[in-house]
């Protein structure tokens, strides 16, 4: 199943319109402008899956709601198939797939990312949010920026870090790179 940013940001609004809030209480309650928080509702910018994360939790409506539209109902396990986890469309650098949409009141959001080769000079944009990531590479070879360090994975490596210090990545040697994501 494939998800995009216009089908996420009709599901903030409406959760928006079912809460009672404005644009501005939102915005407030996430801790961004709210020229920010309207981009995110317009579909014509990227959401960060992280802001949807915050959202989510903020507001307690499970993340797989905002991604699918659809209410997670397991208690005991969910199953999530080779393939089968919903692919969100975000950013041209980056692929989510969502491993855990089925599992209610999850304590972690597993994602399989896919970065993107870019060119070699191309820089690499820093993001942060509350929580904690762990992330271990299935394949190629990446770069992590993470509190003004740079550090080279590569398959089998892994890391946990204190996602609310600054952190991007590139793929390197013109290859896509493929982690587990877990964003606690």
């Amino acid at each position: 199943m494939k998800t995009d940013i216009k089908e996420i940001a009709e599901r903030l609004r409406g959760m928006r319109d079912i809460l009672g809030l404005s644009l501005e209480d939102c915005a407030r309650n996430c801790d961004i402008p709210v020229e920010t928080y309207a981009l995110y509702e317009s579909g014509d910018n990227d959401i960060p899956v992280t802001f949807l994360i915050h959202f989510a939790s903020l507001f307690h409506i499970e993340l797989t709601t905002l991604l699918t539209g659809d209410a997670p109902k397991m208690h005991s396990y969910a199953l999530t198939r080779k393939g089968q986890g919903s692919w969100v469309d975000r950013r041209k650098e980056y692929k989510y797939q969502a491993l855990n949409e089925a599992f209610i009141h999850k304590k972690a959001e597993p994602f399989i990312v896919t970065v993107l080769p870019e060119p070699s000079d191309a820089p690499v944009p820093l993001n942060r949010h509350e929580g904690q990531e762990f992330n271990y590479i299935l394949n190629g070879k990446l770069q992590l920026l993470i509190h003004g360090k740079e550090l080279i994975l590569e398959e089998g490596d892994s890391i946990w870090f204190d996602s609310a210090l600054p952190h991007g990545m590139k793929a390197l040697e013109g290859k896509e790179v493929k982690f587990l994501a877990l964003v606690f």
